[in-house]
């Protein structure tokens, strides 16, 4: 029915986390969320180095429609980020899941990866959204 990685968690905020094998977590934005705002025009992402709360705005995503905080899914030290979409903004759009990842971040506490929600939540919730 959709296209939501089960693999994945997200917050309410419609980032997804990605727990990688070397305990950091890469973060972007739902495909859902990419469709509704729209074709990306800019991409702000935060500093590497900085440190980040959970549910914290860090970085600001701008399509042609409307410019939108991107939270922290979870908190922690940002050990990288997605400079290819400083020149292509519109790979959020081609490939949220993907290519079009924003940042990496070296959780400060794991457990808040638990907190977030499985893809089949996250649909529910998308579908409760809706109504």
């Amino acid at each position: 029915m959709s296209n939501i990685p089960v693999e994945l968690k997200y917050a309410k905020t419609h980032e997804w986390a990605r727990g990688n094998d070397d305990g950091s977590v890469t973060v972007g934005i739902s495909d859902n969320a990419q469709d509704q705002l729209g074709d990306m025009v800019f991409i702000e992402l935060p500093e590497v180095g900085q440190t980040v709360a959970v549910n914290e705005a860090c970085a600001v995503v701008e399509s042609v429609k409307a410019a939108s905080d991107v939270y922290a899914p979870v908190g922690g030290e940002i050990l990288e980020v997605n400079e290819a979409l400083t020149d292509s903004p519109e790979t959020v759009n081609q490939d949220a899941y993907g290519e079009g990842w924003l940042f990496r971040l070296q959780p400060a506490d794991p457990a808040e990866m638990e907190a977030l929600m499985g893809g089949e939540a996250y649909e529910l919730f998308l579908a409760s959204e809706a109504h």
